[in-house]
């Protein structure tokens, strides 16, 4: 349920945190680099420093009182410019959100056609695997009988009573009338481990230009950022504006659109949002029951299945033993490195589906393998939880609706190439990579003790079958989060040739 407001006004708390965004001046014409003041600071990093965090999802109902909020959170929006201190705040939109902020329908249909359709259409939930007991109908939030979230504020802080802090000053600036609170998603204090007891955040890409020069073998920045050139060398679509719709030149230019126009997209990027309970136990029990079977340890069973050892090693790199004292090695490649039959790290383990690396066709093993990899790249953000308030009432007893789970947030530019076809293509496919009848073990989408694990050993491998879907989706959807520009540009208001029809 959302707090109860009081009507009258409240002095904000803008103290103990990092720098906010400043108000901007005029774009600079030429948009050369990466204007790091403009970029939201989770694109940047996953506030690692910051282990405290509460996401809450509000609707707007009325234009202005969504522009006044949006207008007041401004200062205390963290960028990649800043120095993220003891707080911050990151601001997301849907697309409905967007329409009620007075953006024009010619701009609304240049957003892509996933963010616009939403993750919930009937074709999208067919595509991603969210049918049966993880449809949208069953969802805790995001869903079609859930109040509509049409911003996205992601709250962090460095502890619980700062967090408390922050957030009651950020829900004193939600509008009394015309924007409500629909759902709030806490998240569990930062760890080093998953609630599997497996490391976290490994294998996360490194972008060429979002923290400096860059170095061959980066992903391009336009997989990312909006704006700029991606793994085609092309600009991702994203909504442009024609200049006169800018007169406080807020916005940069798009050399790229042939007529004068301003590029609402750049330094933006989709988020994708889902909600995941965790079936803990029975994890482990799968885990157990086939090392009675096939006379591994039971952690090794796990490991298989995850793709690394609990401390994050690579089986890889250590086939046969968690060696903690080895460090977390990402630089390594399946093929290159002597492991294409997935004898170390199997070819169905969720981490090998979800990063192939050097994989795929053409010529596996080969550069042109990794530059396919890298045009499915994402950036992940997410934080655990232990508790989740609005699902209190859809359980039915079991572990996975007892509370542990995964608040998954990623960032991309493109959700069909990124997000989309690595959840389809890689992880619910039971035919990835010549397999059969083998989804994702942790994440792929199956009918519950369908699957098989095929678990490759010499002389003679394993099948573990009887596969549980340990994963229960409980929520979700699709926002773009803008630039600070383009923040301060929705704040602003519809002028007479931006209102929406």
């Amino acid at each position: 349920m959302a707090p109860t407001r009081s009507a009258a006004p409240h002095r904000v708390d803008r103290g103990a945190r990092g720098p906010a965004a400043p108000a901007p001046g005029p774009a600079p014409r030429s948009g050369r680099g990466v204007d790091r003041a403009d970029v939201q600071g989770i694109v940047g990093s996953g506030y690692g420093r910051l282990p405290e965090a509460v996401f809450l999802g509000l609707r707007v109902d009325d234009g202005a009182a969504g522009r006044a909020l949006l207008a007041g959170l401004l200062p205390l929006v963290t960028s990649m410019a800043a120095d993220h201190g003891t707080r911050a705040l990151n601001v997301a939109l849907g697309h409905r959100g967007l329409a009620r902020l007075g953006l024009p329908q010619a701009a609304l249909d240049q957003f892509s056609l996933e963010f616009t359709g939403g993750m919930t259409t009937p074709t999208r939930s067919a595509f991603l695997g969210d049918e049966g007991e993880h449809a949208p109908s069953t969802w805790a939030w995001g869903g079609p009988t859930n109040p509509r979230v049409d911003v996205l504020l992601l709250l962090y802080a460095a502890s619980d009573v700062e967090l408390r802090t922050h957030t009651e000053a950020v829900r004193r600036l939600v509008p009394a009338d015309g924007v409500e609170e629909v759902v709030t998603l806490p998240t569990a204090t930062l760890a080093q481990r998953d609630h599997l007891g497996f490391a976290d955040g490994i294998s996360q890409p490194t972008v060429a230009g979002l923290h400096g020069e860059g170095a061959d073998g980066d992903v391009a920045l336009g997989e990312f950022l909006l704006g700029y050139p991606n793994a085609y060398g092309t600009r991702t679509g994203r909504p442009l504006l024609p200049a006169a719709a800018d007169p406080g030149r807020l916005l940069f230019p798009a050399p790229d659109a042939g007529t004068p126009s301003v590029d609402l997209g750049r330094n933006g990027t989709y988020l994708v949002a889902r909600t995941f309970a965790l079936d803990v136990t029975a994890f482990w029990d799968h885990a157990h029951r086939w090392a009675a079977r096939t006379g591994l340890p039971a952690e090794q069973v796990a490991a298989k299945m995850v793709g690394r050892w609990p401390s994050g090693t690579s089986l890889t790199i250590s086939p046969d033993r968690d060696d903690q004292a080895h460090p977390v090695d990402n630089a390594f490649r399946y093929h290159r490195d002597g492991d294409a039959l997935g004898l170390g790290c199997p070819i169905a383990a969720h981490a090998r589906r979800a990063n192939p690396r050097d994989s795929l066709d053409p010529r596996p093993g080969s550069e042109a393998s990794v530059r396919v990899n890298d045009r499915h790249r994402l950036l992940r953000r997410g934080r655990q939880y232990d508790v989740l308030p609005c699902d209190q009432d859809a359980g039915d007893g079991t572990e996975a609706d007892a509370g542990r789970g995964l608040h998954f947030l990623c960032v991309n530019a493109n959700l069909s190439r990124q997000f989309e076809f690595v959840q389809h293509t890689w992880l619910n496919n039971p035919a990835f990579a010549g397999l059969q009848d083998s989804p994702d073990p942790i994440a792929g989408a199956h009918a519950p003790d369908s699957g098989v694990f095929p678990l490759p050993a010499e002389p003679v491998r394993h099948r573990l079958l009887d596969l549980p879907r340990f994963v229960r989706v409980r929520g979700g959807g699709y926002f773009f989060l803008p630039g600070v520009r383009a923040l301060h540009y929705l704040a602003s208001g519809p002028s007479a040739d931006r209102r929406t029809p």
